[in-house]
């Protein structure tokens, strides 16, 4: 019996460098879109290990097989902290996860920010998510720069997250403290503010950046950590701040059924920062 020879699609390899000798490599079995938006290149491929994968500018975004944990622990410690999440602005977020995780709640809206439309086209077309959230009369989507959209609304929001990719592009400015003085201008009393933060194993400058200036804006001011298999490094940062809530009392209240990953231990467990961060983060 002859050995079958893979197609050149078969074969076809997409790599993440995280730094210039090391990174993340995916074997495509099929290239399901390839093409450059107003802001970036985006592509969806599919794998045997981790099924359909969303890279922007070559970098990966979300994964079917994984995309519970980085969504999971992108909002429900804030979403969960908060006695009565109402109102809730997505900033980023285009592919849906986000979106799909706060509607597990009874709130009343949710506004998603999203700068890149084609994102949110290719994702519905090629995530299960997508579509049935979008559908939902809670959702109130609009495309937009999250900088601009915060700068020129006049609501206030319980719960903000920002879901937003590394700080390069359309997206450094979501990084900065000047937004998040925004931010916080269209906060309720007891309004929370939570996002992703990158790793602590390749991004510890902007952690220490993010740490000091969020630590003098708000009263309670904290950094968690969770796994992300896809995410350089395997381990990813997230930042929970606000004047009112504090997450460690005022936390893990009415957690959805249905979850993968989060739950109230996995909510403690997850401020609990290892030593070297916390070394890092004062």
């Amino acid at each position: 019996m002859s050995k079958r020879i893979p197609s050149k699609e078969e074969l076809a390899e997409f790599r993440e460098f995280h730094t210039p000798s090391c990174g993340f490599f995916f074997r495509a079995k099929k290239h399901l879109f390839s093409e450059k938006s107003v802001f970036q290149q985006i592509d969806v491929i599919d794998t045997d290990s981790f099924g359909r994968v969303l890279f922007l500018d070559g970098l990966v975004q979300t994964t079917e097989k994984d995309e519970f944990f980085y969504h999971e622990m992108l909002v429900h410690p804030a979403m969960a902290s908060h006695p009565k999440p109402e109102e809730v602005l997505i900033i980023g977020g285009g592919d849906g996860g986000a979106l799909k995780e706060v509607l597990r709640y009874p709130v009343k809206s949710t506004t998603m920010a999203e700068i890149d439309a084609m994102v949110i086209e290719v994702c519905e077309k090629h995530f299960p998510w997508l579509a049935p959230v979008r559908s939902d009369e809670r959702v109130e989507l609009t495309i937009a720069d999250g900088s601009t959209f915060i700068q020129e609304s006049d609501r206030e929001y319980d719960v903000i997250l920002i879901d937003s990719s590394d700080p390069v592009g359309p997206s450094a400015v979501l990084h900065q403290q000047e937004f998040f003085w925004r931010l916080k201008d269209h906060l309720k009393p007891a309004g929370i503010i939570a996002g992703q933060a990158g790793s602590p194993i390749y991004h510890l400058a902007s952690l220490r950046e993010k740490s000091l200036f969020l630590s003098q804006m708000f009263k309670f001011s904290f950094f968690y950590v969770g796994p992300v298999p896809t995410y350089p490094g395997g381990t990813w940062s997230y930042f929970f701040v606000s004047d009112e809530i504090n997450p460690l009392q005022d936390a893990a209240k009415d957690i959805p059924r249905g979850l993968q990953y989060y739950n109230a231990e996995i909510h403690r467990a997850a401020f609990s920062l290892p030593a070297f961060l916390k070394k890092e983060l004062g």
